[in-house]
C-alpha cells in the first residue's frame, strides 16, 4: 500500500508539472488544470486500492477453499454414507 501512496504522489506531481507546462502564466487556469489532474490521480488511486482490495479477498477465498478442501471431501463422503444407509433401511412398499 506504501507504494501505492508513493505512486499516486509522484503521479500527482508529474501531473502538475504537465499542468504547468501547458498553462504558460495563468494562475486561474493552472490551478484549475491542477485540481481535474488532481481529481483524476485521486480516481486512479481509488481504483488501485480497490483491485488490491478484490485481490486481498480473492486470495483469502483461494486459501479459506484449499484449507477446506479436504473436510469438504470428508463430509460428502460422510452424507453418501448416511444416504446409502437410509436407502438400505427404508421400509418396503
Amino acid at each position: 500500500m506504501k507504494a501505492s501512496l508513493l505512486l499516486l504522489l509522484a503521479c500527482t506531481a508529474i501531473l502538475a508539472v504537465g499542468a504547468r507546462a501547458d498553462t504558460p502564466e495563468e494562475p486561474k487556469a493552472l490551478v484549475q488544470k491542477v485540481q481535474e489532474l488532481a481529481q483524476k490521480a485521486s480516481a486512479m488511486a481509488k481504483d488501485a486500492f480497490s483491485r488490491v482490495r478484490e485481490s486481498e479477498a480473492a486470495q483469502q477465498a483461494r486459501q479459506w477453499l484449499a484449507d477446506n478442501a479436504e473436510l469438504a471431501k470428508q463430509r460428502l463422503v460422510w452424507l453418501k454414507e448416511q444416504l446409502a444407509e437410509l436407502w438400505k433401511n427404508r421400509p418396503t412398499v
